[in-house]
C-alpha cells in the first residue's frame, strides 16, 4: 500500500510540475505582449502629440487669417447704394423708350 501512495504522490507531483512549467512560458508569452503593446503605445503617443502640437498651429494660423480678413473687410467702403439715389439716378439718366 505505501508503494502505491509514493507512485501516486510522485504522478502528481510530475503533472503539477508539468503546469507550473506550462504556466511559466504562458507567463513569459504574456510578458513579451504586454512590452509589444507598450512600444505600440508609445509610437501612438507620439503621433496624437504631434497630431495636437500641429492642431494648435493650425488653430493659430486661422485666427490670424481671421483677424486679416476682418481688417481688410473694415477698409473696404461699402458699394450699396441707397434705394433713393438709384431711383433718381434712374429718373434722370435712364428714360424709356
Amino acid at each position: 500500500m505505501g508503494k502505491f501512495w509514493k507512485v501516486l504522490i510522485a504522478i502528481v507531483g510530475f503533472i503539477t510540475g508539468f503546469l507550473f512549467l506550462s504556466s511559466k512560458k504562458d507567463k513569459i508569452k504574456f510578458d513579451k505582449k504586454i512590452k509589444s503593446n507598450k512600444k505600440k503605445l508609445d509610437l501612438i503617443s507620439k503621433k496624437t502629440d504631434k497630431v495636437t502640437k500641429d492642431k494648435a498651429k493650425t488653430k493659430s494660423k486661422i485666427k490670424a487669417t481671421k483677424s486679416k480678413i476682418k481688417t481688410t473687410k473694415s477698409k473696404i467702403k461699402a458699394n450699396k447704394l441707397p434705394p433713393s439715389f438709384k431711383e433718381n439716378f434712374e429718373k434722370k439718366y435712364r428714360k424709356k423708350k
